[in-house]
């Protein structure tokens, strides 16, 4: 099997990436270190983390998703809290 990298606009942020994903209901979950490379949308959006773990997110319960470099979180940039 072959990976198509689809181009998403999540790939201009770098390799890996930290997402803010907030739901309906105001809940929100942070996921770090995730391959820009393997996010597969679809009715469950599904992304790999840089340990292996595959995560699956069900979309119609999505308000939004915010997206920032790996390296600017490490470096500090933005601050982050869960």
């Amino acid at each position: 099997m072959t990976n198509v990298n689809l181009k998403s606009s999540v790939n201009i942020k770098g390799k890996y990436v930290t997402q803010i994903i907030h739901f309906i209901g105001g809940e929100k979950r942070t996921y770090r270190d995730i391959d820009s490379t393997t996010i597969i949308q679809g009715q469950f959006t599904k992304f790999q983390q840089k340990d292996g773990t595959w995560i699956m997110v069900n979309d119609k319960n999505v308000l939004c998703i915010e997206v920032f470099n790996q390296n600017e979180i490490n470096n500090g940039i933005p601050y982050i809290t869960d």
